[in-house]
């Protein structure tokens, strides 16, 4: 990223000084940033992409190609998405009839089981046929099938969504929420227009729209309780709604609102005591006591206080001299994710053999998700460019990821 925010800088013929005055930080950090010494968090990316005025792509460098690109193919089927999501409401004709809805159904559950596993390569080829199929049976089906195509087609969406985002693409990404909006307002079901509002969250988040993404979520909030009397939650609806209170955790913490932050964690724990304290897939929420202690450790890192992230993995261990992590059990996404922010968490405090270690971490639950993550190619290429020798292992994680090692 160094290099690309010194680019940028130039190209807005700002000086080192006067970008770190935009930002708040000191000249001395930014030429930090640009030497690679120092690794920018995702809340300072976007701080620096808004001053520069450019998009956070131009300096994470997304969409990657490349080797990992060649081997995995996962930008193969983007173009094919563009063209389909351009085209929602005439989709392509098909020569024989759709698929009965039951079979559509499995394979949307696939699609889903490997968009939250991180497991982008082969999902990406199964995307288009459902979603055409799907788009038939919404546009032309009978009315109780007709809700049920639109609510799998949201489904869908947002694994395209997701495929879009994580590799890069996020105009695409964009695109792919809008529809995912669409299809949630025709399926009859208010908790995945919940689950669109939320989607879109993210992506405000993404672009840094902080006070949109607030008002927002506490709009969604409001409306979640008011369809929901006297507080009386379906388990679906505690999902939803806590998943939303991990958003604004992140939220906050995004703008280094510590304790409005640890507000919003706390709660979420309490909403998860009030769906019995287990890990749910809710509307593919993820929600549950896992992902509120990988939020509670990602929000600490966001925020700079990396030495008491890792404190609480330490102590929340049940094996001493180990890190807590994430049950066998979570989805790969989130472990990955999990494991990608300790890595740079590690690589901050002077730990590189454990930084790496947490990245090889990430690589086995979700390689793709891995190999594409921007976090994860900046610490890596950290590694690499602090080693004087690095050990071929290292080496062959960098040659992995795209760099070269030599």
């Amino acid at each position: 990223m160094g290099d690309r925010l010194r680019i940028a800088r130039k190209t807005r013929k700002l000086s080192a000084a006067q970008l770190a005055q935009k930002v708040a930080i000191s000249p001395s950090y930014v030429q930090k940033l640009e030497s690679g010494v120092r690794k920018a968090s995702p809340s300072l990316i976007l701080a620096l992409a808004k001053a520069l005025h450019f998009g956070p792509e131009v300096l994470t460098g997304q969409p990657y190609y490349g080797e990992p690109e060649a081997e995995d193919g996962v930008h193969a089927v983007i173009p094919e998405l563009r063209r389909l999501i351009l085209c929602f409401d005439t989709p392509d004709d098909l020569d024989v009839a759709p698929r009965p809805l039951d079979v559509l159904v499995s394979e949307v559950d696939q699609v889903a089981a490997l968009r939250r596993d991180g497991r982008y390569a082969p999902m990406g080829p199964l995307l288009p046929a459902v979603i055409t199929e799907l788009t038939h049976l919404a546009l032309s089906g009978r009315n109780g099938e007709r809700e049920k195509a639109y609510w799998q087609l949201a489904r869908a969406y947002r694994a395209a969504n997701s495929l879009a985002h994580k590799m890069g693409h996020h105009d695409l990404s964009g695109t792919a929420l809008e529809r995912v909006r669409w299809a949630a307002d025709r399926s009859g079901d208010p908790l995945m227009q919940f689950t669109a509002g939320y989607l879109v969250v993210g992506a405000m988040l993404r672009q840094g729209a902080y006070a949109q993404a607030r008002t927002k979520l506490h709009a969604l909030r409001r409306e979640l309780e008011r369809l929901q009397p006297e507080r009386s939650y379906t388990q679906h609806a505690l999902a939803v709604d806590g998943a939303m209170l991990l958003k604004l955790a992140v939220l906050e913490a995004r703008q280094n609102n510590a304790e409005e932050s640890e507000t919003y964690l706390r709660e979420a724990e309490a909403v998860a005591q009030l769906g019995g304290n287990k890990d749910s897939l809710a509307y593919e929420m993820s929600f549950g006591p896992t992902n509120i202690r990988i939020h509670e450790v990602h929000t600490l890192i966001d925020m700079g206080d990396t030495e008491h992230a890792l404190a609480l993995l330490a102590q929340w261990s049940d094996t001493p001299g180990r890190d807590w992590a994430p049950p066998a059990t979570t989805v790969g996404e989130r472990s990955s994710h999990h494991f990608i922010d300790v890595a740079s968490a590690k690589l901050g405090v002077g730990d590189r053999a454990g930084a790496f270690a947490d990245l090889r971490r990430a690589r086995k639950v979700a390689p793709n998700h891995t190999r594409f993550h921007s976090s994860a190619r900046e610490t890596s290429a950290a590694l690499l460019r602090m080693d004087t020798h690095p050990s071929h292992e290292l080496a062959s994680f960098g040659r992995w990821a795209g760099f070269t090692t030599t």
